[in-house]
């Protein structure tokens, strides 16, 4: 499995950018919806770059790990703000099946949304949904920021299920650009922690 960890500055220039995009377009939302939880910082700075306080969010589920997305997602906690009438952007950190993104759509339009639009960081070929606005598109595993624990957890069961160790998981990790730091921290916390699959 290929990962891609960018940093902190790399995202928030993506996300100027995808800002730019949904501007030059001319589409100017209501309310800004972030998919919990990728999706919730990202669509807090959308909120500021758009100039946008009407922030809400939205939870749909069914990712049971790294790189698995099994079944069928469901809202797991409505959108929290009124949408009927309104025009909404959707943001996510990234667009892989589509199946959430479909639903959250689906969900809003059936809530009275007069228009429904997607932004994502990043976006998947295969997805179901190509969203509105993305600024790349990547067969890689995105390891973002705000997700670096429950990556380091996902990465070393889905290695332990391959007969694997947790060393080599944190290797893969590392050569792939995440701090070396953390990952040793994570897993330290991990082998502390009575749940833990090291």
């Amino acid at each position: 499995m290929a990962f891609e960890v960018p940093t902190w500055e790399e995202i928030y220039e993506l996300l100027l950018r995808l800002a730019d995009r949904v501007r030059r377009d001319g589409f100017r939302p209501d309310v800004i919806v972030g998919v919990s939880r990728g999706g919730w910082l990202p669509a807090r700075v959308m909120s500021d770059l758009l100039e946008n306080p009407e922030l809400a969010n939205v939870k749909a589920e069914f990712y049971p790990g790294v790189g698995k997305a099994e079944g069928e997602p469901v809202i797991t906690q409505p959108v929290s703000a009124p949408v009927r009438g309104k025009r909404v952007l959707v943001v996510d950190d990234v667009v892989d099946t589509g199946k959430s993104l479909r639903l959250v759509r689906s969900d809003l339009v059936g809530r009275g949304a007069a228009e429904v639009r997607i932004a994502a960081i990043y976006h998947k070929p295969w997805s179901l949904v190509t969203p509105d606005y993305y600024e790349r598109e990547t067969r890689s595993w995105i390891v973002f920021p705000w997700e670096g624990r429950e990556t380091v957890r996902s990465v070393v069961e889905q290695y332990r299920r391959r007969g694997k160790t947790a060393e080599q998981a944190a290797e893969k990790l590392v050569s792939s650009g995440m701090d070396r730091g953390l990952v040793e921290r994570f897993l330290k916390e991990m082998a502390e922690s009575p749940k833990s699959p090291t």
